[in-house]
């Protein structure tokens, strides 16, 4: 078969294509060592060892590892009962640039917020990426924090808008995961594919954790995460 050359591919349009289908292939596969965290062997009342607590902003969280019958991996749950701008518990030991964070939560209480969130490439407290699920507004928001700012970031293929609707039920354990390749993030809510954020503000390998805010009262198990290399 003869090409011409109109027909062949631009080199500068197959460098995009091949990094396109390399972040794909990150996002929907690769090699993944994981890792799960379920709180169980840690005493209950106490914060939980090899984490950094902590917040955006001003405030006192409160993160403490707890007895809850309706756990996923029973007997223990992480709880953040506190109030502050946005309470952070990082796992001060990772350092992931590719790869996925899956956290199982519930969402008890609150009146002027009631959220669960996932962070990662975090280089401290107030530098990281954060998708959060909010049981008073029903949607699911993907952020960066940098300087202690946050700005919600816009969905590929959409020129508008804020997050996604979904129902995110009081009460009830609900599975957040976010899978990230060099800028592409997909965002997973209960099995379901919601959306997909481009961004390119924080690249370098960073911690992962978890995050609430306000007077949000939260639970937390089975915290999964993991480096496609």
């Amino acid at each position: 078969m003869t090409y011409t050359a109109a027909a062949l591919p631009s080199r500068s349009s197959l460098r995009v294509w091949l990094a396109a289908a390399s972040v794909l292939s990150l996002l929907t596969g690769g090699n993944a060592v994981a890792e799960t965290l379920n709180f169980d062997n840690a005493p209950a009342g106490m914060p939980p060892d090899g984490w950094t607590l902590t917040m955006t902003g001003r405030g006192e969280p409160k993160w403490t590892v707890e007895t809850e019958p309706s756990a996923p991996s029973k007997p223990n749950v992480l709880k953040q009962s506190g109030r502050a701008t946005f309470p952070l518990a990082i796992k001060s030991d990772t350092a992931i640039r590719n790869g996925f964070v899956e956290v199982k939560f519930k969402a008890v209480s609150g009146s002027e917020d009631r959220a669960a969130g996932l962070i990662w490439r975090a280089k401290d407290a107030n530098n990281y990426y954060v998708v959060r699920a909010n049981a008073l507004e029903d949607n699911v928001v993907l952020y960066k924090t940098i300087k202690g700012v946050r700005t919600s970031l816009e969905i590929v293929g959409r020129k508008a808008g804020y997050g996604v609707s979904t129902p995110v039920t009081s009460g009830q354990w609900h599975v957040l995961r976010c899978d990230f390749a060099a800028s592409r993030f997909k965002v997973t809510y209960d099995g379901k594919s919601l959306f997909e954020v481009e961004d390119a503000s924080i690249v370098d390998a960073g911690m992962i954790g978890l995050w609430t805010k306000a007077d949000s009262v939260t639970l937390f198990d089975d915290l999964t995460y993991g480096e496609i290399k």
